[in-house]
């Protein structure tokens, strides 16, 4: 396996503190299975393999529209731990967990901290070192935590972040916790997640960008999480396109209209979960000067309003899916009931076709002695070709208005 500082790694459990900070202090269990955030089905094409739901990112780029995910193994919970300097922005060591505190009383440098999945213990080191604001630690933990910001007597900025990751046709939505101070930068990824690996070396490739400190790299972290949300909204508009196929139909499927419900409650809950980022990305673009620790550099303004830009597109192909999908609901219950009249009609015109011959019949069956043409030889043979006569007519005129 390889243990390499820039490699993500996990297994599906991890021990996880409780919504009480104090229990941070408590002995460490040895295990806590881990409880999976909230899982949603996502729709990929029908003939779609388990192959095809692996996307594979290998290089960060922020100009692309969209990432992809980079599947990696590690068995360490800290991801990384480096030293960059303010001066050059260039990496110059690898920092022990137990030496951030010394690192961190040199003002000229600032830590770059990822962890994932961290134990009780680990948070413990983490939360002594920074000296992090306990209730901080506590959303960082917190399941379902709804995206926000907030600051700490402008020493520390605290966000939360929820990301999104497909894993065998399935959304798994996880939680990145983000403390940033004036001389550090922390992660702390807890769920599903894409590594954040390609942030990392699209960051030291441009070590003039570093020298803006921790905002850049909150910056860079916050872009790629937003930038991974538009592959789930393009699964989610292919499969749309998809089921428009099963719509133009006059029969009625239970399961096609299931699938399009199921599709706008995915809709809606991932509304639900970007849409808060707009509030953090707006707290950086027009923040006041009070809100943000002093190290904020004014020239990394333009970067969250490229974020936001990012955001707003994401938001705008799942408006546009919901507005379609709404439509194509609609369609499909009057495509229903066309059909369903359709079938009226012709049931009409058939009672109407088959009322002559009743009723003709229904007349010389009422066993009178005295009715006209009653004996008379011919009789049979007139009235079956005046009802022969009169049902051609009417099928002719039916099938000329498309009732038939």
């Amino acid at each position: 396996m390889n243990k390499d500082d820039d490699l993500i790694v996990k297994t599906t459990t991890r021990i996880t503190p409780e919504s009480n900070v104090s229990l941070i202090d408590a002995a460490v269990r040895d295990e806590h299975s881990y409880l999976d955030n909230y899982d949603s089905y996502i729709y990929g094409d029908a003939d779609a393999t388990v192959e095809d739901t692996i996307e594979i990112m290998t290089v960060y780029d922020p100009d692309s529209e969209r990432y992809e995910d980079i599947d990696l193994l590690s068995d360490e919970e800290v991801v990384n731990c480096y030293a960059y300097s303010r001066k050059t922005g260039e990496k110059t060591n690898k920092v022990a967990l137990n030496d951030v505190s010394r690192a961190l009383s040199n003002s000229g440098q600032f830590i770059w901290l990822g962890l994932y999945d961290p134990s009780l213990e680990t948070m413990v080191k983490v939360r002594d070192a920074f000296e992090l604001h306990e209730l901080a630690i506590e959303d960082a933990f917190a399941d379902h935590q709804r995206a926000k910001v907030e600051n700490y007597d402008n020493d520390m900025i605290f966000v939360v972040l929820r990301t999104a990751k497909l894993e065998d046709n399935v959304i798994r939505y996880g939680t990145t916790a983000i403390f940033m101070g004036k001389n550090y930068l922390i992660t702390i990824r807890n769920g599903p997640s894409n590594s954040y690996t390609p942030v990392r070396e699209h960051c030291h490739r441009r070590p003039e960008k570093l020298r803006m400190g921790p905002i850049f790299v909150l910056h860079a972290i916050l872009d790629f999480i937003v930038d991974n949300y538009m592959p789930v909204t393009d699964r989610l508009g292919s499969y749309l396109r998809e089921q428009e196929r099963n719509i133009f139909t006059y029969e009625f499927n239970k399961e096609t209209l299931r699938n399009l419900y199921e599709l706008k409650s995915q809709l809606v809950h991932m509304r639900a979960i970007i849409l808060p980022v707009q509030d953090i990305c707006s707290f950086f673009i027009n923040h006041k000067k009070s809100e943000l620790v002093s190290s904020f550099s004014q020239a990394a303004k333009p970067y969250f309003r490229d974020v936001n830009d990012h955001l707003l597109h994401s938001l705008d192909a799942i408006n546009g899916l919901n507005e379609m999908l709404s439509v194509v609901m609609n369609t499909y219950l009057a495509m229903v009931n066309m059909g369903q009249n359709e079938v009226v009609r012709k049931l009409a015109a058939w009672a109407g076709i088959l009322a002559v011959p009743t009723a003709i019949a229904g007349i010389y069956g009422m066993n009178f002695d005295f009715m006209p043409e009653l004996h008379w030889q011919y009789s049979y043979l007139v009235i079956m070709a005046i009802i022969i006569s009169l049902c051609s007519f009417l099928y002719f005129n039916f099938k000329r208005l498309a009732w038939l």
